[in-house]
């Protein structure tokens, strides 16, 4: 089978393992739905690797998005040229907003902006830092978690770009309340969304004329995104694709690129195992049936589910042994790969590198 890995004793488990290859062709999937590559803004919040993000900048993708200042960092050690923060720098997040910015020139960094007082803090602490902060003002279409309604956005544009220190230079909507099944579902949600940021685009050329860009969308809602011209697109879970997006987006066709290894290290009944794949080592949030999804062992019913075991239910009959290697992809892949250190990259079915998962620090440096 493609996952198999043929030195798989030196691997101790519970492992992430990623399969360059496959994500070389998730990146090549990507530019298919999206062949202009300055439409491409990636969410780094999935892979948190310097490699992995190596390999999409050898695809000539230079726009990244992140969501932390560790992630941002990762980037700007790597050069990669234009870095979105998509989180808004608050108090101390601020001050190392403005660090990351004196200490990597080479690289364009731009952060989010909801609110006037946000607004009136970021542009204070730039301009006595004598550095300029560009800014995407972060709208609300419907995802109400963070963001400013686009209906009520042109005071808040008009009120940045009269500021000191910040400029602003896009909006940005996040619409990923959009994840139904259904892709007609999806669309006519997406495009409704999608119009009021376009209003608001022609609203502030009018008033200012300037051409805001607009950065829009993640996985869920690349299949619509990536058909117009003037939106950049930020898919993340496509560079490794997870079980729970494989079920949900038929129309998606990425392959998994990240798996997590795992050993059977006790079997107290004949219809009962027990692996070393514990809340550590897999994104536990969803409910105990969605968490990981076997390639070689089906018909595994999980009953329990603690820090370091995971207990499963084996059909009658199996052949499990302990010992045994189980190759399982997560549901939720973004918070699976938070957990591990470092993946073991698996180049021709052999194991040969480990890749630091470095941005799921909380700091690298700043």
């Amino acid at each position: 089978m493609w996952y198999t890995v043929s030195n798989i004793d030196q691997i101790d488990s519970p492992a992430l393992v990623i399969y360059p290859d496959r994500v070389k062709e998730n990146i090549r999937i990507l530019k298919n739905f999206v062949p202009d590559v300055n439409r491409l803004r990636p969410h780094v919040k999935t892979n948190k690797c310097p490699e992995v993000c190596g390999l999409l900048m050898d695809e000539g993708i230079k726009k990244f998005k992140a969501a932390t200042i560790a992630e941002a960092e990762m980037l700007a050690l790597i050069n990669a040229p234009d870095v979105l923060l998509a989180y808004q720098p608050l108090g101390p997040k601020g001050v190392r907003f403005i660090q990351l910015i004196k200490k990597y020139p080479s690289t364009r960094f731009s952060c989010l902006i909801d609110n006037e007082a946000t607004a009136r803090e970021l542009s204070a602490l730039a301009e006595r830092e004598s550095v300029t902060v560009n800014i995407f003002l972060d709208l609300n279409v419907g995802m109400n978690r963070t963001g400013f309604l686009p209906e009520k956005a042109l005071a808040l544009y008009l009120l940045c770009a009269s500021l000191k220190g910040i400029t602003p230079i896009g909006l940005h909507a996040y619409d990923g309340h959009h994840n139904m099944d259904d892709l007609n579902i999806r669309t006519k949600g997406c495009d409704e969304g999608f119009s009021r940021v376009e209003l608001l685009q022609k609203e502030i050329e009018q008033q200012s004329r300037k051409t805001l860009a607009i950065v829009t969308g993640g996985n869920t809602t690349l299949s619509i995104h990536a058909k117009r011209k003037n939106a950049e697109c930020s898919p993340g879970t496509f560079i490794f694709w997870d079980y729970g997006y494989h079920k949900k987006f038929a129309e998606q066709p990425f392959v998994f690129g990240a798996l997590l290894v795992t050993r059977i290290i006790s079997k107290p009944d004949d219809e009962t195992i027990c692996v070393d794949l514990g809340h550590k080592s897999v994104a536990s949030e969803n409910p105990l049936n969605n968490r990981i999804h076997f390639l070689n062992a089906l018909g595994l019913e999980p009953l329990s589910h603690s820090e370091e075991h995971l207990i499963l239910k084996a059909p009658k009959g199996n052949t499990l042994n302990i010992g045994d290697v189980l190759y399982g992809v997560p549901y939720h892949i973004c918070p699976t790969v938070a957990l591990h250190e470092f993946a073991w990259a698996i180049i021709d079915g052999h194991a040969k590198a480990q890749w630091p998962i470095s941005a799921r620090k909380r700091k690298i440096n700043i």
